[in-house]
């Protein structure tokens, strides 16, 4: 793409997470939200109503046949997403994928071997990793001020009354703690502690049999260690620590879009690092797509699809070792 010319986005699935989302492009330097679809083009054409948008679309087709849309963010529930990122990916469009990047392992090997193949640039929408404070963090970790990490603790939960009808509890739209929660913790450890060699998980199931509530340990050869805890029944703080051999940080809650950290190395002050994030906190993940792409560049170096897969599969070990088995919707029409 030549840099002089903007990337031209298009939003798939036009939800609570999309209405938040594109409130933030107006921070994303050479980029322009231009075009909405849905399966109902009434919720497409009130979603670009709402939010200035150009084009409006009732179908995932149409947009993905439109020429002047470059990237496309998929932000409809998680089983869709495979079906639908193939198609973008096959039409030539940069993709951004909404966590939990799909419902499968197989779905996702799918989705990264069509990219690269294609050379066609896909990422999954971790805003955490995205987020000052976390850059902030990293930044530290890589230097050294901590030592070697050892340890990484954080927790996710929530209060979600149980409703069978609730996305969050129905396991035809991959509903459960383990996708929608579970992926920030277990992606926060993965990226400072690296791929487990093993899992164990504890938990509860809702009556429409997704998983409610668990604790996982993510252990590694070497003995360095996770602990993670997520649920739908309980708010928890959403708090994480990184812990190395010569101090720790501290992300305040929550944690996976935080404000600060808190710098504690042994025999010095607490070192509070303020980092505000612009907008609401998505524009970094779009920033960073916009830029990859502008760059001809296919994957992210902070969030590479190598890291998707790994967090892809311990979500779906975790859910599969609760009696929780996620499938792909196949019958979503693109």
């Amino acid at each position: 793409m030549i840099d002089s010319q903007p990337v031209q986005w298009g939003i798939l699935g036009p939800g609570r997470i999309a209405s938040q989302v594109i409130k933030d492009f107006r921070y994303v330097a050479g980029a322009e939200a231009l075009a909405v679809a849905s399966r109902s083009i009434e919720r497409a054409e009130a979603f670009a109503s709402d939010h200035g948008l150009a084009r409006a679309y009732g179908s995932y087709h149409d947009i993905l046949a439109d020429p002047d849309v470059a990237a496309v963010y998929i932000a409809t529930p998680h089983p869709q997403h495979h079906a639908i990122a193939l198609a973008a990916i096959d039409a030539g469009k940069a993709v951004l994928v909404e966590k939990t990047f799909t419902a499968t392992v197989e779905g996702a090997e799918q989705i990264v071997d069509a990219a690269r193949r294609h050379q066609v640039f896909a990422m999954e929408a971790m805003w955490t990793r995205f987020q000052p404070a976390i850059v902030a963090a990293r930044a530290l970790v890589d230097d050294g001020a901590i030592g070697e990490v050892r340890q990484v603790q954080a927790d996710l939960g929530v209060d979600r009354p149980y409703d069978p009808a609730d996305r969050l509890y129905d396991p035809a739209q991959g509903g459960g703690a383990m996708l929608d929660l579970g992926v920030y913790v277990v992606s926060f450890a993965q990226y400072f502690l690296g791929t487990p060699d093993r899992i164990a998980v504890s938990g509860s199931l809702a009556a429409t049999g997704v998983d409610a509530e668990a604790g996982l340990l993510l252990g590694y050869d070497d003995g360095r260690v996770a602990t993670l805890l997520i649920s739908l029944k309980h708010h928890t703080p959403g708090a994480a620590r990184i812990q190395g051999t010569k101090g720790w940080i501290d992300v305040p809650p929550r944690f996976h879009h935080p404000h600060r950290i808190v710098l504690q190395r042994k025999g010095q002050q607490p070192e509070t690092i303020n980092r505000q994030p612009l907008g609401t906190g998505y524009c970094h993940e779009l920033i960073e797509v916009t830029e990859c792409v502008r760059a001809g560049r296919t994957e992210s170096v902070i969030m590479p699809l190598s890291d998707t897969l790994a967090v892809q599969r311990i979500l779906n070990e975790a859910c599969e070792k609760l009696g929780v088995f996620h499938t792909e919707d196949s019958l979503v029409a693109v």
